[in-house]
């Protein structure tokens, strides 16, 4: 029989991470046939996450093994991260020799910060799309964006789209099929609006003034320091 190969998809963590930019699209692809999952840290200590709950990385910087799949996540944490030249070098690094390079929301911005966004279409969560063309993207309005082995994701629950693009992309439609079903993924929200070109406008204008305006003002300081 033969053995499946091993994928070796390798998570950034970090203080303040979304908890779900991590842990949907983890869901998905330790399912995938051959799968292997990491998360990598600067130390083993616990990650910090936007939950109220911290997780245990696998590896630090130093011993993590090379990625397959490399997967930035993001959260409000993103703005500290893009200060730290050992996060940074981590995912130049790790990218170099990766066949994937994903993020999910603001995790794009990392992703940019190292260099792999320059002249790539991307997403990222819609409250910070208009800072892309600061690391070198254009926006492009869609959940999921392939450019090249660069993917990008839109905000938080995307995650879950992102990694069953990939799986169908490794593994073909019928595996990816699989795994939506054996998770039950199959949205049926309460409300039509998880996006301002659905939302209603009053909802998305308070939220953007309660939380993303200042956010994305935070964000913009860090990208431009």
């Amino acid at each position: 029989m033969t053995e499946t190969p091993a994928t070796t998809i390798v998570f950034l963590l970090f203080p303040g991470i979304t908890q779900l930019d991590f842990t949907a699209p983890a869901q998905a692809l330790c399912r995938m046939p051959g799968a292997r999952l990491v998360g990598a840290a600067a130390s083993l200590d616990p990650i910090a996450t936007d939950s109220g709950f911290s997780i245990l990385p696998t590896h630090d910087f130093a011993e993590c093994p090379p990625a397959d799949i490399l997967c930035i996540p993001g959260g409000h944490g993103v703005v500290d991260a893009l200060g730290d030249a050992a996060t940074i070098e981590f995912i130049a690094r790790q990218a170099a020799e990766a066949q994937w390079v994903t993020s999910v929301c603001t995790g794009a911005f990392l992703l940019g910060r190292a260099g792999l966004l320059a002249g790539k279409r991307a997403t990222t969560h819609w409250g910070y799309t208009h800072l892309l063309p600061l690391v070198g993207a254009s926006h492009e309005n869609r959940r999921v964006v392939e450019d090249g082995n660069v993917v990008t994701s839109g905000g938080v629950t995307s995650g879950l789209d992102f990694a069953l693009t990939l799986i169908a992309r490794l593994k073909g439609d019928a595996v990816a099929q699989a795994i939506q079903l054996a998770i039950e993924y199959d949205p049926a929200p309460p409300f039509v609006g998880g996006h301002p070109d659905r939302a209603p406008e009053a909802v998305t204008a308070g939220l953007k003034a309660r939380v993303y305006d200042a956010a994305a003002t935070r964000m913009e300081q860090a990208l431009t320091r």
